[in-house]
């Protein structure tokens, strides 16, 4: 195993913070929805838009950060060796299988990863974002002539099909930090922002040698 420095100090705090704003709006958002009672409708309305406002004002100080430091790079779709971790995932890591891509300070996520890092950025953030503005600006809707054909009902219902979506994403993503050496591997690397990585395997099936 390597030791290496994979995630800096601003992308650890952004990811932090972003799972907290997340998961609060997550709750209050299914609270508001009606599925559960428990803050109260006024007080999880009042958490929920300023969540979304600080999430947003996150999202644009990272937008910043990834297109200055080039991290931007990290997050570009390949289909290289995409069946493979496909396979990996589905078989391979109950069977003891090596893994088949070698992370890398250059190239931190696995093809998967970065097809999912798209989906979210594609998909399920427009609808998240387009619909909960919607809903937040509701009052205006008439001076910008949206009420004659938009409902209110029917941006709560996308809003809540993106919720969906969002939660499906975070479990899939915790569930995805336990397939690291150890459970805890994945998550320790967030937190400190160092990893082990395995050394690559030359097709004598020997580590190559490290210089001295």
């Amino acid at each position: 195993m390597t030791r290496i420095y994979v995630f800096k100090r601003y992308e650890r705090f952004w990811h932090w913070s972003q799972a907290v704003l997340v998961i609060l709006m997550l709750v209050t958002g299914f609270e508001i929805h009606g599925s559960y009672h428990s803050l109260g409708f006024e007080r999880a309305v009042r958490l929920h838009t300023l969540s979304a406002w600080t999430l947003l004002a996150l999202w644009a100080f990272t937008i910043f950060w990834q297109f200055t430091t080039g991290e931007w790079r990290q997050y570009i779709p390949t289909a290289s060796k995409l069946v493979a971790m496909a396979r990996y995932y589905m078989f391979g890591i109950f069977t003891g299988a090596p893994h088949p891509y070698h992370k890398t300070v250059q190239k931190k996520h696995n093809p998967l990863q970065r097809l999912a890092y798209l989906v979210l950025l594609a998909l399920v953030s427009p609808v998240i974002w387009g619909s909960g503005l919607l809903y937040l600006f509701y009052a205006y809707w008439g001076r910008l002539g949206l009420d004659g054909w938009l409902s209110l009902e029917q941006v709560a219902t996308v809003h809540t099909a993106g919720a969906f979506m969002m939660l499906v994403f975070v479990i899939a993503h915790v569930y995805l930090t336990t397939t690291g050496h150890t459970v805890f591997a994945h998550i320790k690397a967030m937190i400190t922002g160092w990893d082990e990585v395995e050394d690559e395997i030359d097709h004598t099936g020997t580590a190559p040698a490290k210089p001295r």
